[in-house]
């Protein structure tokens, strides 16, 4: 994980926030004081500067009253009193040192003023108009590059409330304002001594929270890595140690979790990997998330190549199913991988990934090779089918015959015999099928046994084919290529004999009248090889690896006819598997055939059990 940037960290975001907070702080509470001092000043400057024009008013009006003491009497020798607009500059000099202030009559003449060039003139003030109308006006404006208040307010006789002149001040306001900017600055500076006092302080409180949590953070790259050993540090018993605590909890349960699951994890991928079926396991959009080694060798493909392909696409059922009918329909289908050279057929399971109730997660997939499977059933209902048909053919025969005979035959002298011999002849025919289908039941068995003894196999090979030049009816030549030395094997002579039989009968049967039978014998290594060969038609090239197949016939007609029950071959294969030999068949249409099988020179002890 890469370094935290330094204005990224909590460290920094934190004292930022108790700085930002305290500046706000400080802002707010300056702004709130400032607002409220300036207001009250401004009230209280107002205040006064209305009580001195209000008693100003009221002077005036007195005066105003007691106009006749200002007429000069004719008779009076003494000095003249002061006129009324030098009393009322008197009061103005006395009491006013504002900006500008003038007292005008009802006409709007101006009676006294601290500025002498405006006394006697007539003002045209739109603020001295609304006075003398009645109104009284204030407002904070610039005046010559200063801040004033400006104030206009008629001058009333209260009895009657008679407008008899006006009253017009500029007070200057600016020395509030200097008041307020010098509490700004203290606030100011203030508020900097704090700021800084602040973030020293929030460093220090940002190193008691950070330092662990930079410890925890270490702990858990640690824990990332695999590495449950490490602990972290506790600082106290405040709510970071509390964390460390659970923290330090926490790393204990999971590594405990870890190696449950690790071990849990290596039975798994034990029983995956020694599972005799595939597995192969998707996520809830049909992609493979697993596969077991088993599921790469039934599908002959790589986990890797394997590993994100749709489980449709794999089992190739993308152009028969969709994704949703295959987990909500289907539990189990036989998918067919048979190709030209071999049959191969794998049964699929389908299971869901599902926790309660909740959606599907994905599927789990279990393949079984049922090939042998499909092929034994298969085999088993050919057999079955094989047997009631050779059973039925007879059986039929003797049926026909039977009902004939029952039905007045039997006293005819020239059927009756005839069909006494057909329904012997078939009789014998079922009893030679039972008794070969009683053999390979035996064979099949694990109590059958054979009893082996040492012999000169080219001797016995000459006893047998003497046997059936004496036999021969249809002048069929049996020629002999055999060793003039011993070869010492041991066979059970009894079904070794039933082996030659059954393959000189069917050189016999299938070879053409003058026909020859040939007959070889040579020591391969460890190994004799015996050869019997005919001139018969011999067998197509796809049916050559069948005829040890039990009841399987190249030609079934002829073979019904000729008394053949299809078993002889199977019963020759078991014999020589049962004796550690092998034995196959090599042919070609129209050029005979050769019957090959070996015996081993290797001593088998009596009494072996197959």
């Amino acid at each position: 994980m890469d370094k935290v940037n330094f204005f990224k960290s909590i460290h920094v975001k934190f004292v930022l926030i108790y700085v930002l907070l305290i500046l706000i702080a400080m802002q707010v509470i300056s702004v709130y004081f400032i607002n409220n001092l300036e207001s009250d000043l401004r009230q209280s400057f107002s205040k006064s500067l209305y009580d001195r024009v209000n008693l100003l008013e009221f002077n005036i009006e007195q005066k105003l009253k007691d106009k006749d003491r200002y007429k000069v009497k004719k008779d009076e020798t003494s000095e003249p009193p002061l006129t009324l607009e030098e009393d009322i500059q008197a009061l103005i000099d006395e009491e006013f040192e504002e900006k500008e202030i003038q007292v005008l009559n009802e006409d709007g003449t101006v009676l006294a003023s601290n500025k002498l060039q405006l006394v006697g003139q007539i003002s045209f003030n739109p603020k001295i108009k609304l006075a003398l109308e009645g109104t009284v006006d204030d407002e904070i404006m610039l005046h010559e590059g200063e801040r004033v208040m400006v104030l206009a307010k008629p001058i009333k006789i209260d009895a009657t409330g008679e407008n008899i002149g006006a009253i017009y001040l500029v007070a200057s306001i600016e020395g509030i304002f200097k008041q307020i900017s010098r509490i700004n600055s203290i606030l100011v500076t203030g508020t900097v001594i704090a700021l800084i006092i602040t973030g020293l302080l929030g460093v220090f409180l940002a190193r008691t929270i950070t330092r662990p949590m930079a410890d925890m953070r270490k702990q858990a790259l640690v824990m990332a890595r695999g590495d449950f050993s490490r602990k972290v540090q506790l600082y106290g018993d405040d709510e970071i140690g509390q964390l460390a605590m659970t923290f330090n909890n926490l790393t204990t349960k999971l590594q405990e979790a870890t190696a449950i699951t690790e071990s849990e994890r290596r039975k798994l991928r034990s029983v995956l990997t020694y599972m005799t079926d595939g597995v192969i396991a998707t996520d809830r959009d049909g992609a493979i998330i697993l596969m077991n080694d088993r599921s790469e060798e039934m599908l002959n493909i790589s986990r890797q190549n394997a590993l994100g392909t749709p489980l449709m696409e794999l089992l190739r059922l993308n152009t028969e199913y969709t994704w949703e009918e295959l987990y909500n329909e289907y539990e189990s289908m036989l998918l067919d991988f048979s190709t030209d050279d071999m049959h191969y057929v794998v049964r699929a399971n389908f299971s869901t990934i599902q926790k309660d109730d909740g959606p599907i997660n994905g599927l789990i997939c279990v393949l079984h090779d049922v090939t042998e499977q499909e092929q034994i059933d298969n085999e088993r209902r050919e057999f079955v089918f094989n047997v009631s048909h050779e059973l039925r053919t007879p059986l039929t025969t003797m049926r026909s015959y039977l009902e004939a005979l029952a039905e007045g035959a039997w006293q005819d002298e020239n059927i009756a015999p005839r069909f006494l011999e057909v329904t012997q002849n078939e009789t014998e025919r079922m009893i030679r099928l039972v008794t070969d289908l009683l053999q390979l039941s035996k064979m099949d068995s694990k109590d059958y046994r054979f009893n082996f003894f040492e012999i000169d196999l080219v001797e016995f090979l000459n006893g047998i084919i003497d046997r059936f030049e004496m036999l021969e009816k249809e002048n069929i030549e049996l020629s002999r290529s055999l060793p003039k030395h011993k070869i010492n094997v041991q066979l059970d002579t009894d079904k070794m004999t039933q082996v030659l039989d059954n393959i000189i009968s069917n050189a016999m049967k299938y070879s053409p009248e003058g026909g020859t039978i040939t007959f070889n014998a040579a020591v391969i290594g460890r190994k004799v090889k015996v050869s019997i060969s005919d001139q018969g038609v011999g067998i197509p090239k796809n049916n050559v690896s069948k005829i040890f197949d039990r009841f399987f016939r190249v030609d079934r007609a002829r073979s019904r006819d000729i008394g053949g029950t299809g078993l002889g071959l199977a019963i020759a294969k078991e014999i020589v598997l049962a004796h550690g030999g092998d034995i196959w068949a090599e042919s070609e249409w129209g050029q005979g055939t050769t019957i090959h099988f070996t015996l081993p020179l290797k001593k088998v002890k009596e009494g072996l059990q197959q």
